[in-house]
Parts: C-alpha cells; structure tokens; sequence
C-alpha cells in the first residue's frame, strides 16, 4: 500500500508541519474541516507544499523519521527545487483525482444575479 510523507505549512509559511498518511487527499481535508486542531486560526494549516510517495510501509516510517528531524533550513532546501514558489499542490491532487473543485480563491466571489424590480400594485 502507498504511504504519503508530506510537508503542510500556513500562508504565511511561518510553521512546516511534516506528516504521513494513505490517503494524501483525505488528510488534507481533515486539515481543512478542523483549522484550529494543531495552531490558531492565524496559522492554520493549509498549503501542501512538499510530499513523497512510497511503496512500503517500512520506507515511508524511516523517511518519515528522518524528515521529522531535519532542521527548518533543511526542509527548505528539500522544497525548493520542486516546488520554489511554494505554491499549494493540493490543487492538482484534486484534478488529477478527477474531483471538480472550485479553487478557494473563486469561493469568496458574490455570483453575478439580474436585478429585480420590485413590483408596486
């Protein structure tokens, strides 16, 4: 079975949380539905910013160790050549899971309605 070590961090990329999961898309959303479970609302968690893929269970909770010591300089430095604007990569999660997502960006937008008139008798 896959296993997931992941890096998650907040807008401000203030904290980096690494974890590991099955189901990479499921964790995210439970990161999503619960935002004041590990920080505050001010850093909540929820940019996926880094993750790995792994085949075995023994791998993924070796790497997963190691990741989990390295120093904030190092986690930098495993980010930066593959993602170096740090954008959030759940967004393509989604698509490739063939889940239709509106972005978050588009959720706070008022829709586009005709005005009614109101009718007097």
């Amino acid at each position: 079975m896959k296993r997931f070590v992941y890096i998650i961090t907040d807008r401000n990329r203030k904290n980096l949380h690494v974890g590991m999961c099955t189901d990479l898309l499921k964790t995210l959303k439970f990161y999503g539905e619960m935002p004041t479970l590990f920080f505050d609302s001010a850093q909540q968690l929820n940019r996926l910013v880094y993750f790995e893929e792994i085949n075995t269970e023994e791998q993924a909770m070796e790497r997963f160790k190691l990741v989990s010591t390295f120093t904030r300089p190092q986690k930098e430095k495993m980010i930066r050549p593959v993602n170096p604007d740090w954008i959030d990569l759940t967004i393509g999660l989604n698509y490739e899971s063939g889940q239709k997502i509106r972005p978050s960006v588009f959720a706070g937008r008022p829709s586009i309605q005709p005005m009614r008139r109101a009718v007097t008798f």
